[in-house]
């Protein structure tokens, strides 16, 4: 079956136990799709499997650097292991435009042999499409942020499951939108305020979307009381609630 793998639950500001919000989907055929890029994802996917080779996609949702930090390292260090296969970037023509600066800047194109960087730019549109394969049917919409940003609908097509990833937003009706009837609903929980949600905004999203399962992510960390989050949730959600957390795994 499918996996979601949380490799990373923090928000912007992360701590020894909790890496920056990133997570990778896996296929029961050939995909493997890594979403945004924490501190050092290659160890990571190796613990659970997944080898250099076997990364095909890369889903970046926005440039704020605790979601992309991590890819001059990520793009290194494939480089360094021997990868040749071409890697697919997938993000809104404000984030790719950024992205290949980030190339420019450490000069990829100077490092021999370095694989190919295929880029995918979406329209800031809502239910546009992303990526369809035999793993997977993906589609983005966008939310409240403070720059563009996506959110991510999943179809899993071994299971018949959909998966549905909020990104980094206020509550809106798209993220309703593309979290309808979702077996599973991973959303922000950074807290009430501009370009971000709490837990209890969570919920009533998950609520209106007619969600089976919610899944809390990207919420503070440290000093934080983090399972009092669930609590929170409960309020306005009256289905199951889990804090993911680094390494967690769902199937999908």
């Amino acid at each position: 079956m499918a996996r979601l793998i949380i490799l990373g639950s923090a928000a912007a500001l992360s701590d020894a136990a909790h890496d920056n919000t990133h997570f990778v989907l896996q296929g029961d055929h050939d995909r493997a799709v890594l979403v945004d890029c924490g501190s050092n994802p290659l160890s990571k996917l190796a613990q659970h499997g997944i080898g250099p080779d076997s990364l095909t996609d890369l889903i970046l949702t926005h440039f704020h650097p605790d979601h992309v930090y991590g890819v001059p390292i990520l793009l290194m260090q494939l480089w360094l292991v021997g990868r040749r296969k071409p890697l697919e970037v997938y993000g809104l023509h404000h984030c790719m435009q950024r992205f290949e600066h980030m190339l420019d800047a450490f000069m990829v194109n100077t490092w021999p042999n370095f694989f190919e960087v295929r880029i995918h730019r979406l329209a800031e549109q809502p239910d546009v499409p992303l990526l369809d394969s035999d793993d997977f049917r993906i589609r983005a919409w966008p939310t409240k942020h403070f720059i563009p940003t996506i959110g991510l609908r999943v179809e899993v097509k071994s299971s018949g499951q959909v998966f549905s990833y909020s990104g980094d937003t206020e509550p809106i009706p798209h993220i309703i939108a593309l979290a309808r009837d979702a077996d599973l609903l991973l959303h922000e929980a950074a807290g009430e305020g501009a370009g971000h949600s709490s837990a209890a905004q969570a919920g009533e999203v998950a609520t209106l979307a007619g969600a089976r399962r919610l899944a809390l992510v990207h919420y503070p960390v440290g000093d934080a009381d983090t399972e009092a989050l669930v609590a929170e949730a409960r309020t306005t959600f009256a289905g199951p609630v889990a804090l993911a957390k680094d390494h967690d795994v769902y199937a999908i």
